[in-house]
Parts: structure tokens; sequence; C-alpha cells
């Protein structure tokens, strides 16, 4: 979009492209199609992530950190051009993460590039391997805004779904390399830092094999990396050159910042509870004996001496064991020491739900979800939580992976709320907000096709505080009834609860819908609407008339296509829910049927449309031609597509949304097949290559052999073999493993279809089935097949019954029934085989045969 100031200078032609900004005359043109790019890649700023930890954890020493820029293998990684990835490891409260703030510190001061990324498992913005490329890119484009061409070439055709959509992954991994390779084509020295790889929650093996590969890509670009001591993260780095550093082998090192920190901590302590000398050496004494060069412990201790009072300091000492799950145990007792119950319940309250929250929850968003609307009162309660939890910018966060380790586990069970307990009470009072304050067009839009980049939210936001029960709600009344928070139970739902959400979808589902819209989260619900029906298909009860289990179920499910077809739409245009996405449903759809006093009242003839929800499910939208194969998983949760755009991309079943695309055949792509274990498709092309890619993003594989287009690709059951057919008449069988030919067999004729028995001894063609040899590369015809020229019925290979030219298959044919090695059916059986023949005029011909020898002389 291009605005404008009017003048009457004549100007013949002017183009603008990118962010450009023409000046003619008295008239400035200034090109906005790419104003929100920046804005919409920022998740989060690593910068605000970086002061926010230095913030909770009580500032950044620098005496703490600095033994480690001395240190031979950080001074080798600095320095050794060969020497390209530094892993810091450690186990929790060694100081990892203040290390990488301080090393950060330091690259900043020189001339190089430098950008970071702190991951946290607690807070879902920051806890995925998206979300870690989304932060280094933003920050890179930040400081050097020219490379952010990197990102609008692609943003341009997408807009926001470039960082949000399932796909992100793929585009983001692939700008970032772009970025890197100007930097480095540029000599620029560069410097990538990750904090905490073990709180990256999702696609960690992505963003690790991410690292391991492309770190010894670019010569002008350092990695340094943070973790805990997880065999997993091993392994993965295992496979590139890099440097590891182990704090629990550098004691002495860590021991001494360990005791400089306590010294600081110390002396600001004496300062501002006035200790005497006998109490700061006492308290001194005490930390440096017990912390086990343990910075977190001696952060946490500090913490609680801050609250003690000062008479009661030395006394208080005692109570602080050695180790943090003994401290965890301590500081839990002393919640429960409370005098009052009801505060006791109320700081258990709130550590549970904190625990359990998908996100960070601001302090008000927490009041909602415990029923307290004291904003002073929770604040004060989080000050009795023992040091458990923390608060910074209004938000509340805890204090630590250890520590949430504790309170899940240890602590769980025995002293806290239950798990159905308080997804329940999260749960109800999100549905009980949500129903005081959802309504149709809670915005005051003036227009009812105002697209959502266009919108801004009113001050005060009335969707501020329940934003989170409106994204989460569904989880949480799931999670009531899973075991553990993983499995699902078997326990009837309860009758109220259920009462409550079949309420909630007959009455508020579209003004929930535009809210979802407004936040941008419409299509992040699908997965939550198909848990919910998961979880209703499995709690039917045995009633012959319909409980209400069944009528919520049958809502669901019209609700899940209503989102299904119209999510797209509501996501651009929040208030399309109440017109077009109302008025194209089908005249049987119960949401329609609900909500048709919603309807729109100007429309004075509504358009003629299907009876009921038409048969197909969904359409997927993302390949730029026509789609030639497609193929679903053996668990039956994605497809693979391959099109002539040249892709291959996957997609998730339920949700129809694009998971993973990948790009690197030449031409279009004629046929896919998965593997039996789900990790690895393989796609055959014009091109005349096959590549096996593999979904855990680990490099593919590419095969090349044949000299004419691949028709057909299959795995072996165990997956060490792939065949492959093509328009050059062969079949030929690869080693999976090491991507080289086994076999070539000369079959006469182009081969369309085309899979292995369990065995991997036969294959079986749309011609016949075949019996290798695969140490003679060999094979043979058995049973009833099709010749070469499919002018002939054949049994085990020789021409038994000519085709008339009418009856000869155009399109191959299926051979049914049960052949003569179909293991399923006993030696003695005599069940026919049925060959069916597929003409060009669409007639189906069926064929029976018997099952043993025919004898046609006969």
């Amino acid at each position: 979009m291009a605005e404008t100031v009017s003048s009457n200078i004549h100007v013949d032609y002017v183009s603008l492209k990118d962010n450009a900004r023409a000046h003619i005359g008295n008239v400035v043109h200034v090109h906005q199609a790419e104003d929100r790019c920046l804005p919409d890649l920022r998740n989060t700023d690593p910068r605000d992530d970086k002061a926010r930890i230095e913030a909770i954890k009580g500032g950044l020493l620098e005496d703490s950190y600095r033994w480690i820029l001395q240190h031979g293998d950080f001074q080798q990684w600095l320095n050794d051009k060969h020497s390209r990835l530094l892993w810091i490891r450690g186990d929790p409260g060694k100081g990892k993460t203040m290390l990488l703030c301080g090393i950060v510190n330091e690259l900043n001061k020189t001339n190089a590039q430098l950008s970071y990324f702190f991951c946290q498992a607690s807070d879902e913005r920051i806890n995925s391997a998206t979300a870690v490329l989304r932060g280094l890119v933003y920050l890179i484009v930040n400081q050097q805004p020219s490379l952010l061409s990197h990102v609008q070439e692609r943003y341009k055709h997408v807009g926001d779904a470039l960082f949000k959509d399932v796909n992100a992954w793929s585009a983001l991994s692939e700008i970032f390399l772009n970025i890197l390779k100007d930097m480095d084509t540029s000599l620029q020295q560069t410097y990538i830092a990750i904090d905490a790889l073990d709180e990256c929650v999702t696609d960690l093996p992505k963003l690790l094999d991410f690292i391991a590969i492309k770190s010894a890509v670019f010569s002008h670009v350092k990695w340094i990396v943070s973790s805990r001591n997880w065999p997993d993260i091993q392994e993965h780095l295992a496979i590139t050159q890099k440097t590891s550093l182990c704090l629990e082998l550098n004691e002495d090192s860590i021991s001494a910042a360990v005791s400089t920190y306590i010294k600081h901590r110390v002396e600001w302590l004496a300062q501002k509870k006035r200790y005497s000398e006998t109490t700061k050496d006492a308290v001194r004494q005490h930390l440096s004996s017990n912390s086990n060069d343990t910075f977190l412990w001696v952060a946490l201790v500090c913490q609680n001496l801050e609250k003690t009072s000062l008479k009661n300091t030395i006394q208080q000492l005692d109570e602080f064991p050695p180790g943090l799950d003994s401290l965890y145990k301590r500081m839990m007792q002393q919640i429960h020491n409370l005098e009052d119950a009801s505060h006791v319940k109320f700081c258990c309250q709130i550590l549970a739900t904190v625990l359990h929250v998908y996100r960070p929850i601001t302090i008000a968003e927490l009041g909602l979800l415990i029923k307290c609307s004291d904003a002073e009162l929770v604040h004060k309660a989080i000050g009795f939580c023992g040091s458990f939890l923390a608060v910074r910018d209004s938000q509340v966060y805890i204090i630590h992976q250890s520590a949430k380790d504790y309170l899940s586990g240890k602590a769980a069970s025995t002293l806290l709320p239950s798990h159905a307990e308080i997804n329940g009470l999260i749960f109800s009072q999100s549905v009980q907000a949500m129903f005081a304050t959802l309504r149709r067009n809670i915005y005051n839009l003036h227009s009812p096709s105002l697209p959502t980049n266009e919108i801004k939210a009113p001050d005060p936001d009335p969707l501020q505080v329940i934003r989170y029960s409106c994204i989460y709600w569904l989880d949480h009344f799931c999670d009531i009834y899973a075991q553990d928070g993983q499995s699902q139970s078997q326990d009837l739902i309860d009758d109220k609860e259920c009462q409550m959400v079949l309420l909630f979808f007959r009455k508020y589902f579209l003004y929930w819908l535009e809210a979802l819209g407004l936040i941008g989260h419409v299509e992040d619900i699908v997965l939550s609407i198909i848990r919910l029906v998961n979880l209703l298909k499995g709690n039917l009860s045995d009633q012959e008339s319909p409980d209400c289990r069944m009528q919520l179920l049958e809502l669901t499910q019209d609700s899940q296509r209503f989102i299904w077809r119209n999510s797209s739409l509501i996501a651009n245009n929040p208030l399309q829910v109440y017109t077009s996405a109302l008025i194209f449903s089908p005249l049987k759809s119960i949401t329609r049927r609900l909500f048709q006093e919603e309807e729109p009242q100007w429309l004075e003839i509504t358009p003629t449309v299907e009876y009921n929800w038409s048969p197909y499910l969904q359409t997927l939208r993302g390949h730029s031609h026509w789609v030639r194969a497609v193929a679903f998983s053996p668990d039956g949760r994605y497809i693979a597509s391959g099109s002539q755009d040249r892709t291959v991309k996957i997609w998730d079943v339920a949700t129809g949304t694009e998971k993973q695309s990948f790009t690197g055949h030449f031409l279009g792509v004629w046929s896919v097949a998965f593997s039996a274990d789900g990790c690895h498709v393989a796609s055959g092309s014009y091109d005349e290559t096959i590549t096996i890619w593999d979904l855990r993003g680990k490099e593919q594989l590419t095969l090349k052999g044949h000299s004419n287009i691949i028709t057909s690709v299959a795995f072996s059951l165990d997956g060490r073999y792939l065949a492959s057919g093509s328009h050059d008449e062969t079949i030929r069988i690869w080693d999976t493993a090491t991507g080289k030919e086994q076999r070539t067999l000369e079959i006469g004729t182009e081969v369309r279809t085309i899979s292995f028995d369990a065995t991997a001894s036969y294959l079986y063609t749309e011609i016949g089935l075949m019996k290798l040899d695969m140490e003679h590369a060999n094979y043979k015809f058995v049973g009833y097949g099709l010749s070469t020229d499919k002018c002939w019925i054949t049994w085990n290979g020789q021409n038994i019954l000519w085709l008339p030219p009418d009856y000869q298959p155009s399109s191959g044919s299926a051979i049914c029934g049960y052949g003569p090695h179909n293991l399923t059916l006993p030696e003695g059986s005599s069940a026919d085989v049925e060959i069916a023949l597929l003409n060009d005029s669409g007639r189906v011909t069926m064929i029976r045969m018997p099952r043993s020898e025919p004898h046609p002389l006969v």
C-alpha cells in the first residue's frame, strides 16, 4: 500500500519497491507494504529477556563470570578459526545462564555481530526451536536493517503466517541461513549464543541438528550454547567438532566464583539488614559451607534471609539445608507452617496454578484463575511462596526450572492441590470470566470487513484479563481427565462440568471465535477442539437416551467442521464469523441453527448452500501448482504431498495445517511414500532422482540412477530398502542407509504402483507379484499378473489369457483377493483370486481365477 500526498506536479511514472520512499517535488510517496514485517517478526526481544533474567536473579556480578573469559576452552573457541562451537554444560543451579549473560556482555564490547536467545521451558513464547530462530533473526535484523530484506522477501507473500504457522521452522531456518551466508560472505565476525537448550520443549532435536550441522558451514560464524548434562544433547552435538566446557570439571573456578558471589550477596544483606560483624560472618560461613558451589542455592537462601528479621537471622540459618531439593523441601515446609490455614491453602493454590498454566501469566490473570480480584493481596501472597516465584513486569514466573521440577514431582502428590483439582479450578474460573465478558463486536468495530492488521484494541482492553482463558480453557478442561497430565483417564466427565461446556458452545461459541480472531489465536484452537472430541468419544454413556456427553460430542464435532472451514477467514476478519461464516454453513449445521439470530438482517436472499456438511473434511492449500501424489503416514496422522511446484509438503491431518515443506528437486514431484516408522518420506521426481527426507530435521539423501521420470517409490517394512519404478522400465532397489543402489530389475514396462511384502522378499506391482532374489539381482513373477504390454493375463510370468483391446487396462490393474503367497491365508485354502481391469472408458472388468495353477489347455 502506498500513501501519497496530493500534488499538481506531473509525473509520468514512478515505481516503489519494498519500503522505498520517493520525494517528487513537494510530494512524498511512502511504500508501506512491509511496515509490519519487523513488528510481526518480534515474538520476544532477547535483550528484554536477558534484562528480566538478570533482574530476577538479583543482578549480574562481573566477578562471578570473569573466570570463564580466561579459560583455555573459551579462549580456543574465541581465537581458533576452526573452533566454531562451544558447549557449556553443567547441573542445575551452577550458573550457566549468568555465565552466558556475562559472555554476551563481553562479546557486545567487540565490533562483531552478536545475536542470542534464552530458552525457558515454562514460557511457550521462548521454549521452541522455532522461537529460538525467530528471536535470533529478530535481533540480527533489528541491529542491521539491511538484512531485513531476507525476511521481507518471504513476508510479502504470506504476512505474519510466515512466523506463526506450523511451517515456520522451515521458513525461518532458510531465512536465518541466508542471513548468516550474507554476513559470512562479508567476512563479518558473528557470534550466536543460545542458553538453556534443555529448556527448549518443542522440536529440540531439530534445533540441535541445525546447530550441529550449520555451525560447521560458515567460517566467520561462531556458536556458543549451554545446557544441562543431557545425553540426548551430547548425542546430537557429537556429529560436529566442538569444544565442551563442563562446569563440574572446573570445580576450583566455580567454587571461586560462588565465593565471590556469596561475598557480594552477604555485603548487600549486611547493609540492608544492618548485620553486626558476628551475624555477617555467620551468614557467610553458612553459605560457604552448604552451597555445594551452587549459585541458585545461595540466591534462594539470601532471598529468604532478606525476609527474616535481624534477631532471628542466625537461628534461621539452620533452616536452610544444603542441596537444592532439600532447600525446596524446607521452603514448602515454611509455607505449610504459616499460622493461618487459609494462607497455606491460598499459597499452595497459587503455586499449583502457576505450575499448571501453559505460559507465564500476569498477576491480573492469576487473580482471575484463583478467584481473587485483589491484585495487592495476590502480590502479597506470592511473597509467602517461599521464593519459588518471582514477579517481573507484572508477570509471574517460577524462579528456576529445577524448582518447577521439584514442584511437579516431589511436591505435587502430597503438598499441592491435585492435578485434576487445579485444572478444574482454572477451567471453571476461565469459563465464568468468559461468560461475563464475551459479547458480539466486543471492540465496537465500525465495519464487519475490518482486517485484523487494522484493528486496535481499545483502552482498557476487555479481552486483556481473559486472554489466557480464551486460549487455554479447553486444554485445562481436558487436563482434568488426564492421568498424571498425560494419558486419558476413563473417568466419566462430571455432569456439571459437561453442562458448563455445553452451555458455552450453545451461547458463546461465536463470541469466543471473534475474540480468538482479535487476539490472533483462532487457528491454534483447532487442536483443543480435536482433543475435546477425542475425550468425549471415550466418555459416552451406555444409556440409550442421549445424555449431556452425547449432545456435547455432536455439537463439538459440528463446531470442529465450522472452524476447519472458517478459521482463516475469522483470523483475518473476525466479525465475518457472524456473516460469511454463518450464511455459507450447511442448513443443518448445529452451529448455524443455534446462532441463526446472529445472521445479518440486511441480506434479503441468503445464498443456496448444502443441506449437510459435505463428505470432504478439508482442503489443504499451500502448493503453487497441481499436486501429483499424496500418501498417508502409517499412523494416519500426517499426509505427504508431492507437487509440480517441486516441493514435498507434510500436513497434519487433524488440523489441515502444513507441518513441513521440503525443497530440492529441480522438476516436479511424481510420487511420495512414508517409511513404516513415519520418520522418513521418499519422493520421486521428473528430474530422475529420488530424495529421502528425514522428518526429524536431519540431512536428506538423494538417490541417482534412473534415466527417466520416477513413477513410484516404496519402503520395505524394516526401512532398510527403498524400491523405485520409472519410465525407464526398470525397478531399482536402494539401501536407505547409504543411498547406494543394490539391484536393478529390467522390467520392460513402466511401473506406477509398487510395494514390498512384509519380508521384503516380494514386490507388489500393477502387473503382478515379483519374487526377488537380492543376492543375484534376479526376479520372477509369481501367481497372476499382466504382461508388460498389458495384453495378457499371466501366471508365473507366462501368458495364459489374451485380452481384447476393449478390455486391455490403460491405467494398470489391481489384483484382489488372496494370492498364492498371502501369508494370512492357510496354505490349504481354496480361495479364488479376483483380477480387476480398469479401462479407458472407466469400465472395470472383474475376472475370477482359481488359486491353484490354471491349466489353459485342458
